[in-house]
């Protein structure tokens, strides 16, 4: 988690919350784990259409 926090440049708080809030794409959950697959997150950069990583639409 903190290497995808640090790729996205926000907090690890934040990159948790937004993925709750299914803003992240790449997300896979494995039972209590939560994985983040680098080749989305690599492609993906958030657009000025949606809300802030975080912020509730």
């Amino acid at each position: 988690m903190d290497e995808a926090a640090a790729l996205l440049r926000v907090n690890r708080k934040t990159l948790y919350e937004s993925i709750r809030l299914e803003q992240v794409p790449g997300v896979v959950h494995i039972g209590r784990s939560i994985r983040l697959r680098r080749s989305v997150l690599l492609t993906w950069v958030p657009g000025n259409s949606s809300p802030a990583l975080g912020k509730k639409p």
